[in-house]
Formats: structure tokens, sequence, C-alpha cells
């Protein structure tokens, strides 16, 4: 699927050369899309490493603003801060099969790779709805999507309607997938810091596009009736910063300050649920003489470049995503534009 031609660039620090969470080293994205009769939905996995990541184990953290979601594995990233296996996103219904697909998945790279198999794997699954425009209950996504998915995973990647934004709806308008990255230099040093996003929120009359409220002259222009805020959005950060998992915990909560640049007041019913690991520093990493693993990690007082590009590549990768999604119809008929549509 192709990506959009626009771009809306917000904030003030350079992008990376991709302006996507790739432009980390080694972050690479894959997509199963799921198009029959009335099911419109998919999985989209964030690979954040070569081999197997349950080897490796990356640094990671996660923050739950508004827990309306049915996410799989953040209790144990929460414990040790760490990831096990990609990161992937899908619909609420099909949680559970996709975890199965990552599990199945580290036993298949354990064993290629010559480790050991594990008996125990923590699955990493992200969700929101997206029975608006796709056959929720059909449960169409399963184990040889998130193979072919984790497979396909490549540093360019597509954007929009494309795996599990597929079905999605965000601001009234079509949602998706999408990304942005940032460049934070700290010191002498500049370091990556991505952000993907599966946006399915939002009212459309409180859209703010670059500090504008666009959102209440789109409805107007389409007559749109006033509905309620519905859906969630699901944000994967990576870095390359060298930080600890409490350190990186504090970076991503900042994708909050995106969302609310967008518009979002984080409703009742929106699973607003944010996941991020760092590439530059491993829980795999070999155990020194003194039995101690080495790790690095910035000190406190220089994080501020990293919680601006947090913010700043979460509100673009969510204008992104309506700006790449085509539009669709929903199950009810309803048609859900293109935010590019209105440019």
């Amino acid at each position: 699927m192709p990506e959009s031609g626009h771009r809306i660039r917000t904030g003030e620090l350079p992008h990376g050369r991709r302006n996507s969470i790739a432009d980390v080293s080694g972050v690479t994205v894959g997509h199963a899309t799921v198009d029959r009769g009335d099911v419109h939905t998919g999985v989209t996995v964030v690979v954040p490493c070569e081999g197997p990541v349950i080897a490796r184990r990356p640094v990671a953290a996660a923050h739950v603003l508004n827990g309306f979601g049915k996410t799989c594995g953040l209790v144990q990233v929460g414990e040790l801060g760490c990831i096990e296996t990609p990161i992937a996103l899908t619909n609420t219904l099909c949680v559970g099969r996709v975890a199965d697909g990552l599990v199945t998945n580290a036993l298949r790279e354990a064993s290629s790779a010559g480790l050991p198999l594990p008996s125990t794997i923590n699955p990493v699954v992200g969700e929101t709805n997206d029975g608006r425009v796709s056959d929720i209950r059909a449960r169409a996504v399963g184990e040889s999507d998130v193979l072919a998915a984790i497979d396909s995973a490549s540093a360019d990647f597509a954007r929009g309607s494309v795996g599990a934004g597929r079905g999605t709806v965000c601001f009234g308008l079509k949602g998706g997938i999408g990304s942005s990255s940032r460049l934070a230099g700290i010191g002498e040093k500049s370091y990556a810091l991505g952000v993907l996003v599966q946006s399915n929120f939002g009212r459309m009359t409180d859209l703010v596009l670059g500090g504008k409220p666009v959102g209440s002259r789109i409805a107007e222009e389409l007559a749109a009736p006033e509905a309620p805020e519905r859906g969630s959005i699901m944000v994967v950060v990576a870095t390359d910063a060298p930080l600890s998992s409490r350190q990186l915990g504090r970076v991503i909560r900042r994708a909050t300050v995106g969302l609310v640049r967008c518009g979002s007041y984080m409703g009742h019913g929106s699973g607003d649920v944010f996941i991020g690991f760092t590439t530059a520093n491993s829980m795999g990493s070999p155990v020194g003489s003194d039995g101690c693993l080495e790790l690095r990690c910035l000190p406190e007082d220089r994080l501020d470049p990293l919680f601006r590009a947090c913010a700043e590549a979460t509100e673009e990768a969510v204008l992104d995503s309506l700006l790449a999604a085509e539009p669709m119809r929903g199950l009810d008929g309803t048609l859900y534009r293109s935010l590019g549509e209105f440019l």
C-alpha cells in the first residue's frame, strides 16, 4: 500500500532520514492485512533488533494513560524492564491469537539460532477496536499472519490503512498506522527517537492540526453529526539513547503531550497505552566477571531533549496516520474520509 505524499511537520527538532521509527538503527516494521468480505483488519509488528529478541531482551518500559484496553505482556515488562518478543498490534478480539503467534516465532527463532528452547515467553501485544469498519467478531488474524508480518519486516514500511490500522478510525476520519522520528542532541551526541502509532481515537470536532482547530471546520463541511469520543491509541516508542527502564518510562509518558496537541482528552472508552524500548541496553548482555550486567544510562538532567522528541514525534505520527490512510466505508455504510482530502 503506498504511503501518503503529504507530511505535516510539527515541533522544532529535526527528524531522521526516513522520518519513522526505523530511524532507530536495527528497528523494522512488518504488516499483514486481512481483507475479505466484512473483515478489514490485520497485524503490525515492530521488531526491535536483529536475531532472537528473547536472547537480546532490549530494555523496555510501558505506561498506561487510560486503561480501557486488552493488552498482553505489560505486567512483566513493568516488573523486569525488558521485552522478549517483537511488539505486535492488532484488533481487540485477536490479542490472544496474535500472542500465540509471537510465542511460535520465539520458539522458531531460538531453534534456528541453536539456543535452548525457552519454557517461558512474554509476548507483547497491543490493540485497538476496529469494529466500526471490520467484523471484529470473526477473529480473523491468526498465527500465520503474525509470522508473515515478522518475516516481511523492513526499515521501509507502508503506513495508513494497512496491518493493524486497516480498520481503525481516528477523529472521525480514517485512522491507521503512522510514524515519525526526531533526532535529539545531548552533549556531543545525537540520539534517534522514533514513534509508531495505531490511531483509533478522538472526536472530529476536537482535531487540532499545527495548533489550529481544524476538526470543527471539517465536521461543518461534512455536516457530520456530533459523536462521542470512541476508540484507543497504541504508541510504540524506540530510541538508541542509553536509558534505564525507569528513565524510558519517563520518556514515553511524554507521548501524552503529543496526543493532547492533536486534540485528545483521553475519554472514558479510550485505551491509551505506550510501550517503549531502547536498543542501547540489553538485559541479554553478557554477565561480567563480577556477576553484573553492563548497562549505561544518561544523567537525569540530560533527558529534556528526549522528552521533547517523544512529544513531537507522537503528534506527527498521529497526523501521519491520518494523512496516509485511504478513505473506507464502515460496516454501517459510513464513509470515513482521509485527512489528506481536506488539505
